[in-house]
């Protein structure tokens, strides 16, 4: 397929030039009939402003939201998510002395799939002009550069070892606890991640389906067959590790500021210890674990004075999501 020549050097094509328009040629498909063009000629096309922003768009674009598992009542009373992956990246953005609000959201909002992310502030006067969706993946870099004090974390060589044991072991126990256990599914799943979604019987049946699958299937990926004593008993140790590595010190590694691993304690250690998640916890086994750690207790209980102003907890249903 042949491609038209460039224009000679020193030349200019006529399209480049201002204000000119090029004319069909004569007894081409796409001219215009004369009539037509003066009727046109004397009515211009008008051009329409652009629409404005969805209902529920943001309208403050001069504020950083980040979309997060919540309520309504939870976005008013800026409480902490109901979600530990998006209350350790919350968290970690009032540590790092960032402005934000938060916004309940989905999964199928996200870029990636998955909460939480952050849509920044609009730092221009076009507040209709797109901007890019920050996911949690690049929420610490994002973090590093636009905080007004970036968090410096520790070189300490266990990091990533300690670390392993809130992304692994701690982790399989609390997608069982939550998702599978048969006590607190009822209690905690149900009302905070399938009653909200939708009032059809159906919808929320398949959700629920779909919850249950999902949980189960990252647990196989680590075992044949789910051992919940032996998911319970990696827990334990994975907490009793926590506890004695944050011995008497303030923060984890002995920080001078909390930093990303003690936003990722918290994100589990104030859930379990939070009496008002859901419709309570029923199975405790998980939760008693952080209770006898008292470094932990104290841990999270500094978290949320210091950065939660002891925010209550603001996970009740309202009527409509109660139907």
């Amino acid at each position: 397929m042949s491609t038209a020549p460039n224009p000679p050097e020193g030349s200019r094509d006529a399209r480049d030039e201002p204000g000119r328009q090029q004319q069909p040629p004569r007894g081409s498909i796409f001219a215009v009939p004369a009539p037509i063009k003066r009727l046109f000629d004397k009515f211009p096309l008008r051009t329409y402003p652009a629409n404005e922003l969805p209902l529920r768009a943001p309208r403050h674009r001069d504020e950083n939201v980040l979309y997060v598992f919540t309520t309504d009542e939870g976005v008013r009373n800026g409480a902490p998510s109901f979600n530990p992956s998006c209350l350790k990246w919350q968290t970690y953005l009032k540590f790092s002395g960032i402005q934000f609000r938060t916004e309940a959201s989905s999964n199928h909002a996200s870029p990636s799939g998955a909460l939480p992310f952050l849509l920044p502030a609009v730092t221009t006067g076009d507040t209709t002009k797109a901007v890019p969706r920050v996911p949690s993946a690049k929420l610490q870099r994002w973090c590093m550069s636009n905080s007004p004090s970036s968090i410096e974390e520790p070189g300490d060589l266990r990091y990533e070892a300690y670390l392993s044991l809130l992304d692994h072991r701690i982790r399989r126990a609390w997608l069982y606890t939550v998702y599978l256990s048969p006590h607190n599914f009822p209690s905690l799943a149900e009302p905070l991640y399938i009653l909200p979604t939708s009032s059809s019987a159906f919808v929320r049946l398949t959700t629920a389906h779909t919850l249950r699958r999902a949980a189960e299937a990252e647990l196989l990926k680590f075992s044949a067959v789910i051992n919940v004593e032996r998911l319970y008993k990696d827990a334990d140790e994975a907490f009793d590790a926590l506890e004695m590595l944050l011995g008497q010190n303030t923060w984890f590694f002995g920080a001078e500021r909390p930093g990303l691993f003690d936003a990722s304690v918290f994100a589990y250690s104030h859930l379990l210890l939070d009496e008002g998640l859901g419709k309570g916890w029923v199975d405790t086994r998980l939760r008693d674990m952080v209770i006898r750690r008292t470094g932990l207790v104290m841990h999270r209980e500094r978290i949320l004075r210091e950065y939660f102003q002891a925010s209550p907890s603001s996970y009740e249903l309202s009527g409509e999501q109660d139907a």
